[in-house]
């Protein structure tokens, strides 16, 4: 007779374990140690960047989908996973400037839209002329979104939040009609997202790592 041999424990799976013992307790603390190691991660990326992109593709797995998000979220950008020098790029840019804010989730009709700062406007007229952003008490709102369950794109064994552009009309057809992002709750109030790009054959590939805080 076979035995099955339980996974070792991982630092990464260690750490999640404590995390969630720690929401019966203490939800906010929770809530604020998952966001400081996303930050932490998006940091590390910069000097061991092989080592946090694992770490953060394995914290991914252990999300469940983020059933029941809604109202406006704090987004951060953790990193970026395109190759080393245009992570570098990229991350130099955003610190400069990060126009991104949040989304925000209608979860009674699944559906939302994306949170921007003010100065954002102008610049997006250069890829989008014609595309409208509409200002609202959070900051100027814009590319709308649907959403559902269903697995990842890059990772079939895990369920997501699915966050789609390319099923809304009014989205500028460059860019972000190419762009699925997907996401997973580590522990209430702190998700971890992938953005992926949608290529013309039907493969996606991981653009970036965002994360997102919700209200408890």
């Amino acid at each position: 007779m076979s035995t099955i041999t339980a996974p070792t424990p991982t630092a990464t799976s260690t750490h999640v374990e404590r995390l969630r013992a720690l929401v019966a307790e203490d939800p906010v603390a929770a809530q604020t140690d998952a966001w400081a190691w996303f930050a932490e991660a998006g940091q590390r990326a910069r000097r061991d960047r092989g080592a946090a992109l694992a770490e953060l593709a394995e914290l991914f797995e252990t999300g469940a989908p983020s059933r029941g998000i809604d109202g406006a979220t704090t987004g951060m950008l953790v990193t970026f996973t395109v190759t080393n020098g245009v992570d570098r790029a990229l991350a130099a840019l955003t610190q400069a400037w990060m126009p991104w804010a949040g989304k925000r989730f209608d979860a009674a009709h699944d559906r939302g839209d994306n949170l921007l700062a003010p100065s954002a406007r102008i610049p997006a007229r250069l890829p989008w002329p014609r595309y409208a952003m509409t200002p609202s008490p959070e900051g100027l709102v814009a590319f709308d979104f649907e959403t559902w369950v269903e697995p990842g794109k890059t990772d079939p064994d895990t369920d997501v939040l699915v966050i789609d552009y390319a099923s809304v009309a009014a989205n500028p057809a460059v860019v972000i009609k190419s762009i699925r992002d997907e996401l997973v709750e580590i522990v209430p109030g702190a998700h971890l997202g992938k953005m992926l790009w949608r290529h013309r054959d039907g493969r996606h590939s991981l653009l970036a790592y965002f994360a997102l805080r919700s209200r408890l």
